[in-house]
């Protein structure tokens, strides 16, 4: 069991129940699952870009990624309905807190001139969701087997009901928010 998890049962459960007022250990919010999505559009033109893809995010979370398609065609974008567009992963349990653990303690420091992730890119419901730049900054990525450097969205999903519940929670489990 990571970490993370054990601090979030041992501190921040009962942390957040004194805050926001429950009675009940069931109604203080958790994660739930993270999905990371690359949408990799010049995989039209290279399908290599998706392999690397693959590659990415299976060295980041450690399981294999899904490759998503288009649903419609656009001619503008000469994209084909069922062309392979992206790759994502969910995460769910343990995997899940190992790594958000990576992510907070190893990957987010490591981008220049970092000062915290942005406390406004909840949704409403209490999930969050930060985009990267490159995806570089996880260790376990070697810099030489990186043909292109590409950005990726990484979703955290809470049970949550408000945004100010998913931020307390984030906070807990120990995100750097500037604001």
């Amino acid at each position: 069991m990571s970490a993370l998890k054990d601090k979030y049962r041992s501190e921040a459960m009962s942390a957040l129940m004194e805050e926001f007022g429950y009675k009940n250990v069931m109604q203080a919010p958790r994660l739930e699952k993270v999905v990371l999505n690359m949408g990799l559009g010049e995989a039209i033109q290279n399908p290599k870009a998706i392999d690397a893809g693959v590659y990415t995010l299976t060295r980041i979370s450690g399981q294999k990624p899904v490759v998503t398609r288009a649903k419609k065609a656009i001619s503008n974008f000469k994209l084909r309905e069922g062309a392979s567009i992206g790759v994502m992963v969910t995460l769910r349990g343990d995997r899940m807190y190992e790594f958000l653990e990576r992510l907070i303690t190893a990957a987010i420091p490591r981008v220049r001139d970092f000062k915290g992730v942005s406390g406004k890119a909840f949704d409403g419901h209490g999930n969050y969701t930060i985009g990267v730049k490159e995806q570089l900054i996880f260790p376990e990525i070697e810099y030489d087997k990186v043909e292109k450097v590409s950005g990726l969205n990484i979703s955290i999903i809470t049970t949550a009901k408000t945004d100010a519940e998913g931020k307390s929670l984030l906070k807990h489990h120990g995100m750097p928010f500037r604001n």
